[in-house]
């Protein structure tokens, strides 16, 4: 448990020093993917669109329709919508053995959701139950991190299946959001915020036009010009942040152009995390 980091220190923890402006900027970020699922413009960035059309979708789907109540709140009906909410989220805790690989993202994905959209649309969230939903939230990352984070394909350099490569960007990018929202409830409660050091070696969040493909051949032809231009070195994480602790041993100006390159064509969540680590590590 990361929280218990200020409390049982390790080793190589390591101190992330956020400015007051980035932890600012996480804070409004995370609270647009709130609004945008409450006001039904659209899924948030760290779950891809085709998710919601499968059989697996169900805690999601239901999420998304449960959301939206936040738009027209009747005077009075706050405390009775959260605890609607509130009572989603333990039931798909309970329910979280029964799932397969899908069902268990999707549930990760609803529950993230939930918690974010308590915290900033709440006038008055409930820190006890928000301090122990940041524990659940991660007890269903480990279990859906378990399952895999990286295609085999991806590992051996080559195409993976479409459909393999969605369940594994979107984990990673759910992943990467849960950390941001973890940052930002740490720094309300003037508690450090450190280094997710056990992310190291994961790919950092792939280009838009990989994300947003509506067909297996728009898809396809992207991945193999991704290949050609990252042949068997993909853009890690651990790339955006000091030098001293990237998983690779990269010459500065090679680690430059490695950004420069990954930097060209991202989505808007792409561009958050490069301004996030950006704005923290780069010297």
């Amino acid at each position: 448990m990361r929280w218990m980091r200020s409390y049982i220190p390790l080793p190589e923890q390591i101190t992330k020093a956020y400015s007051p402006a980035t932890t600012n900027f996480i804070r409004r970020i995370l609270k647009s993917y709130a609004t945008s699922a409450i006001r039904g413009r659209g899924v948030p960035p760290f779950i891809h669109p085709l998710q919601i059309s499968t059989k697996s979708a169900s805690p999601l789907i239901t999420c998304l329709s449960l959301v939206r109540v936040y738009e027209a709140l009747l005077p009075g009906s706050e405390e009775s919508v959260a605890g609607v909410l509130m009572r989603e989220m333990q039931y798909l805790y309970t329910q979280r053995a029964t799932y397969d690989e899908m069902m268990l993202l999707s549930a990760f994905q609803a529950y993230l959701l939930y918690s974010m959209v308590l915290f900033f649309q709440s006038s008055r969230p409930d820190d006890e139950f928000l301090r122990q939903a940041i524990i659940t939230l991660q007890d269903l990352a480990c279990s859906s991190s378990q399952q895999g984070l990286v295609c085999l394909d991806e590992q051996g350099c080559s195409r993976p299946k479409w459909e393999a490569w969605i369940v594994t960007e979107a984990k990673r990018r759910t992943l990467y959001t849960m950390y941001m929202f973890d940052s930002v409830l740490l720094a309300q409660d003037g508690l450090p915020v450190y280094l997710g050091s056990e992310l190291r070696g994961l790919p950092a969040p792939e280009n838009k036009t990989l994300w947003r493909a509506q067909t297996r051949d728009h898809w396809e032809a992207a991945y193999n010009l991704h290949l050609a231009d990252w042949g068997g070195r993909p853009f890690r994480i651990d790339e955006l942040w000091p030098i001293s602790i990237a998983s690779d041993n990269i010459e500065p100006a090679e680690r430059r152009k490695r950004i420069d390159r990954w930097s060209e064509n991202l989505d808007e969540f792409g561009m958050m995390v490069y301004a996030v680590t950006s704005s923290t590590h780069e010297q």
